[in-house]
């Protein structure tokens, strides 16, 4: 049986399978690699789902950073729902009232026009990144040359919800290698390690979620891909 998990990442796991966004198979990733697992955050689709999961953003975060950020930037798509859900839990948790903000695919060319939406930050302002999943690492490097297009912004780090542990665009495992490259810190509410290792042999809502086959199939990957 795997070791005792904190609170919140048990909870986020449960949550995945309860959600049916983890899901297990034969998927293409978007950087070509075919994957024995999939987490489609997409899947996520009803009000109290996104309050229990960006209220492990909120945990997280603040185990991690405190009240060191100034402004919660989401990633169009997937991103905006957990910018706008991840403020309102901090709010609900510590009464501090957090800045959010997300951008458009396409700028906005009549009304108040540009790219972002929300708070637009300003000179000086630590703005936080919460993402779904990191894989190679490549939404983050779009996302960051664009909030520093818009001011000159001081990045107070990045948090997802999956880290798949895999690696970057070199040697280093994506998050080590964003951490490195952007000068801020990154978190994952969990690891896929932890995932595997919670669920293997595990019985929820009546059933083995991950059996001791799928488990081989996602050590074999994490093996080639992992460093």
């Amino acid at each position: 049986m795997a070791a005792e998990l904190v609170a919140y990442k048990r909870e986020l796991i449960e949550l995945m399978v309860e959600a049916g966004v983890l899901r297990f198979g034969e998927f293409v990733l978007k950087s070509g690699r075919r994957s024995p697992y999939f987490v489609n955050t997409g899947l996520y689709r009803t009000g109290a789902q996104m309050r229990r999961l960006t209220a492990l953003y909120a945990r997280c975060i603040l185990e991690h950073l405190d009240d060191r950020f100034d402004v919660i930037f989401g990633p169009a798509y997937k991103g905006i729902p957990l910018a706008v859900g991840t403020a309102m839990a901090i709010a609900e948790r510590t009464g501090r009232d957090v800045a959010f903000c997300f951008d458009r695919k396409q700028a906005k060319e009549h009304g108040e026009g540009g790219l972002l939406v929300g708070h637009v930050p300003a000179d000086g302002e630590r703005v936080l990144i919460v993402e779904d999943v990191t894989t190679a690492g490549t939404s983050i490097r779009e996302t960051v040359p664009l909030l520093r297009a818009t001011a000159q912004v001081r990045l107070a780090g990045l948090v997802v919800s999956v880290d798949r542990m895999e690696r970057g665009s070199g040697d280093e495992p994506a998050l080590v290698e964003v951490a490195r490259v952007f000068d801020m810190p990154t978190f994952a509410i969990v690891t896929i390690r932890e995932v595997i290792d919670w669920l293997h042999g595990r019985e929820l809502g009546g059933r083995i979620v991950l059996s001791d086959a799928e488990r081989e199939r996602m050590e074999a990957y994490l093996r080639e891909h992992t460093i």
